[in-house]
């Protein structure tokens, strides 16, 4: 079930957190040192929000599995979906940070990989950073889509494990102040995007299956 507030749930220790410390220097007269806190817990509102959205529905359609700018649209290979066109996508802090299902399907597996935390944008990001790999079969094709840290986001959250399904668009996790999220294609794909557009997560269509 969905939940009401359009707030990530990993986010309330952040936004609730600073806002007692700041509520309670407030009472004390204390209110230049609240100002900070109060200030960080409004940043941390603005962060985890996570806004619903309507989901299209288009025949073989791959939706973005995050918001964010278009880094690079590459050939590549993918241990999962075999030859591959891959989507990177970079979230800035100011980006909506949670990740969406680019197609419905079965999650047959999670591979975590711990590394470095360079620049989400740097090339070498996605094979050097730590990074949480979910494989999706969906119907008509296997997707694979890899959450990166950066070098403020140092903590991946997946919220699936291998046998879950999820619809496309459903949320899946998220990855806190600023990331990369990869999105591998069966090679083949008609790519709709280019490096630089602006994309929504689960909602904007980045690729029709062949």
């Amino acid at each position: 079930m969905e939940q009401k507030l359009p707030i990530a749930r990993e986010g309330w220790p952040f936004i609730v957190g600073p806002a007692v410390v700041a509520a309670g220097l407030t009472l004390l007269g204390h209110r230049r040192v609240a100002l900070p806190f109060w200030a960080a817990s409004l940043a941390s509102l603005g962060f985890f929000r996570d806004p619903e959205r309507e989901i299209p529905v288009v025949s073989n359609g791959v939706l973005a599995p995050a918001d964010g700018r278009v880094l690079g649209v590459e050939d590549a290979v993918d241990p999962f979906v075999g030859p591959s066109s891959r989507v990177s996508i970079f979230l800035s802090p100011l980006d909506v940070h949670v990740n969406r299902a680019p197609i419905g399907g079965l999650v047959t597996d999670v591979v975590y990989t711990p590394g470095r935390f360079v620049a989400a944008y740097d090339p070498e990001a996605g094979v050097s950073n730590e990074r949480c790999a979910v494989r999706l079969q969906g119907d008509a094709a296997r997707v694979t889509v890899v959450q990166i840290a950066g070098v403020v986001a140092r903590r991946i959250v997946c919220r699936v494990g291998p046998g879950d399904k999820l619809a496309a668009g459903e949320r899946f996790g998220m990855i806190r102040f600023g990331s990369r999220t990869d999105c591998y294609l069966p090679r083949g794909t008609d790519v709709r995007v280019r490096p630089g557009d602006r994309v929504t997560g689960g909602v904007t269509v980045i690729g029709l299956l062949p």
